[in-house]
This record gives structure tokens, C-alpha cells and sequence, in this order.
């Protein structure tokens, strides 16, 4: 590489880290939601809103609806009959998981731009997004003590700040390529995440979960909890997709070590045995989300 051509990589590499930073110091510039996700959640939180009420609220945004009944018929659910009707998914999934939905349908909802150029570095992030989402869900319906739409949640939230360094770039003729995107979103992503999921008041778990995503030693107790699982996750979607970031043994992370046989068996490429052979259920998982 010349040095001219280095030069040029620099001076355009600091170009796109002003732009990213002037989002982090103006708040109203970030993504706020939409105010039918607002409406919804808030109904689902009441006890005396009736069914018909919730219905015909969420009924408003047919994409959300598509999405329930789609979903409500992936892997994470083991029932005899498909439900045929909202109000059949919303009993089935209950008030928490549609909630939850809903947060993940308003993620990719505000995050999804139309240029050419930005499409495709949103289409690959969501991909990556997805697969360790659903992992983390596969894993917490295996391994017990979180539910699996928690999990799957709380692993979207992680990464909202690689969607919102997308963002930065919204009115730009040129985003930046993917890797300077990557580049980014190693540098910002977690501390913007954090930024958002503040403005945007979830719990205080889940901003947790963001800020220690990724450090593999990072235990907070003996057994298994949501930053394990996201954790996991994030470790084999990373494997999956051969995103070489210097990946230490599986055995290192303070996670595996909450592990007991046989769900701590690793197969030949180092991943857990239980993630490879339900891979297929992740994939389907994954395809609801798409």
C-alpha cells in the first residue's frame, strides 16, 4: 500500500469518526421510537386493556403483525396447532414476549435505510445481528433460567450501537465502506449502544448486558445468566461467520465455565456440540427476524 493511498485511508477514517462523534454529543439527533411501538408497549403493560383494544392497536402496524404470526410459529414454540389469529398469538406468546417483538421489530424498523450503498452495510450487520440473537435465544431455551425471547432481546439491544454508527451516515451520499464501518463500530458501537438504550429508558439489565458484551471473562455469579448467553452467542455467531477478532479457546470464557456436562461438550472446530446440532433451529430462528 502507498503511502499516499495510507494517507488518503487516514484523513477519510477521521472524516467518519467527526461525523459519528458530533451524533454521540447531540442526543436529539439519535433514533428515538416510534410512537406505535410507545402506544403498544404501553398497552401490553396494562392489566385492564382488553384483548379486542390490544388487537386492533397493534393490528395499526401490519409489518409487527406479520411478524408476531411468523413468529409465533418458529422453532421457539413446541405446540400441535399454529395460532390462525392475533389475538390466539398474543395469548400464546403472552404479554412479555409480544412486547419484546415489538422492541425488535422498532430496532430494525428505525435502523433500515434505502441507498444502495447503506443497505448492504445494514443488510450484512443484521445478518451477523440475527444469528447471535438467535443463538442466545436456542441457548437460553436449552440451558433454563432465562426465557428465550429475554435472551434474543437483550443480544439485539447489545448491538443497537452498530446500527446506530449506520445512522451517523443517513444523509450521506457515501457511507463508509465495510471496513472502515467495522473499524467504527469496534471503536463506538458500545458506548453509543449505551447512549440510546439510556434515551430510549429500557432496564438497566439490558445496558449492562451491552456494556460487558464481549469481555470474555466477565462473570457476575455461579450459574448461568443473560450476559452468558449473549456472550455465547456472540462467540459462535463471531465463529460462524469467520470474523477472525483473535477469538481465545471456548474453554477460557467465564461462561463455558458455567457449563456442566454434556452441555460443556465441544466438538472438533470448538464450538459447543449443542449449538452445532441445533444449528438448523438457530437458522430458523434467524429467519423470522429477516
Amino acid at each position: 500500500m502507498s503511502t499516499d493511498t495510507l494517507a488518503g485511508e487516514v484523513s477519510e477514517y477521521s472524516i467518519y469518526r467527526r461525523v459519528v462523534s458530533q451524533l454521540m454529543q447531540g442526543e436529539e439527533q439519535l433514533p428515538s421510537l416510534p410512537t406505535i411501538t410507545l402506544d403498544i408497549r404501553r398497552a401490553l403493560s396494562d392489566a385492564q386493556v382488553p384483548m379486542t383494544a390490544l388487537v386492533r392497536l397493534i393490528s395499526r402496524d401490519p409489518a409487527l403483525s406479520a411478524l408476531l404470526m411468523k413468529h409465533a410459529s418458529c422453532a421457539l414454540y413446541r405446540h400441535s396447532h399454529a395460532p390462525k389469529t392475533l389475538s390466539e398469538v398474543i395469548i400464546l406468546l403472552g404479554m412479555g414476549e409480544v412486547d419484546r417483538i415489538t422492541m425488535v421489530h422498532s430496532i430494525k424498523s428505525l435502523f433500515t435505510l434505502h441507498s444502495p450503498a447503506h443497505k448492504r452495510l445494514f443488510v450484512e450487520a443484521w445478518s451477523r445481528l440475527v444469528l447471535k440473537a438467535s443463538t442466545s435465544a436456542l441457548l437460553a431455551r436449552l440451558l433454563g433460567h432465562v426465557t428465550p425471547q429475554h435472551a434474543l432481546l437483550a443480544s439485539l439491544l447489545s448491538e443497537v450501537g452498530t446500527l446506530a454508527v449506520l445512522s451517523a451516515f443517513r444523509d450521506a451520499s457515501t457511507p463508509p465502506d465495510q471496513q472502515l464501518y467495522g473499524k467504527l463500530c469496534r471503536e463506538y458501537s458500545k458506548s453509543l449502544g449505551i447512549i440510546v438504550l439510556k434515551k430510549w429508558a429500557v432496564d438497566s439489565e439490558y445496558i449492562e448486558v451491552t456494556r460487558e458484551a464481549g469481555n470474555w471473562q466477565c462473570s457476575s455469579g455461579p450459574r448461568i445468566d443473560l450476559l452468558d448467553l449473549v456472550n455465547l452467542a456472540l462467540y459462535h455467531a463471531l465463529k460462524e461467520r469467520h470474523i477472525d477478532v483473535g477469538l481465545p479457546p471456548l474453554q477460557e470464557l467465564a461462561a463455558y465455565r458455567k457449563l456442566f456436562p454434556p452441555q460443556d461438550s465441544i466438538g472438533e472446530n470448538g464450538e459447543l456440540r449443542m449449538i452445532v446440532d441445533h444449528r438448523e433451529d438457530i437458522h430458523a430462528i434467524a429467519d423470522t427476524l429477516r
